[in-house]
Order: C-alpha cells, then sequence, then structure tokens
C-alpha cells in the first residue's frame, strides 16, 4: 500500500502481507519491494475492479516458495 503526498510524492509503502513499513527517505523507497497491480476484464468475477499491493522482500519470497512450478528466473545485467 503506497500513500503520497498532494504533490505526489511517495510518503509512506506499507507490505499488505505482514503490515511492516518500508524505508522510504526524500520520497523514495530505500529497499526493494513487489509491487501488484491487477486489471481484471471480461469473463473474471470483479469485471473493471483494479487491485494494487505491494510486498516486502521478505514476504514476496515466502509467496513465491509455495508455487509447485517455481517463479521462471533470470539475471539482469544493468541495474536501474
Amino acid at each position: 500500500m503506497r500513500k503520497y503526498a498532494k504533490d505526489m510524492t511517495l510518503l509512506q509503502v506499507v507490505c499488505n502481507r505482514c503490515g511492516r513499513s518500508l524505508l522510504v527517505e526524500d520520497g523514495m523507497l530505500k529497499e526493494d519491494s513487489f509491487e501488484g497491480k491487477k486489471i481484471f476484464g471480461y469473463f473474471s468475477n470483479k469485471d473493471g475492479i483494479v487491485q494494487q499491493f505491494d510486498l516486502c522482500e521478505s514476504c514476496y519470497e515466502k509467496i513465491i516458495a509455495g508455487f509447485r512450478i517455481p517463479a521462471e528466473e533470470s539475471e539482469q545485467l544493468e541495474l536501474l
């Protein structure tokens, strides 16, 4: 969950799973997180609904550990 000031400066990021506040300094997230967004379309039970959430790295790892088929992994050579 993200909170922004009126000028759209990032104020806070909270992990939707564990509730931990992630480190935000000067409007910048200073630790890694997973930001999820799903726009439900036709043929779903949630047509037109948009859901967004944030996960800290620890909660993300716990979720993917439960996958029957592991997440595909590759290496990113340039980090922005």
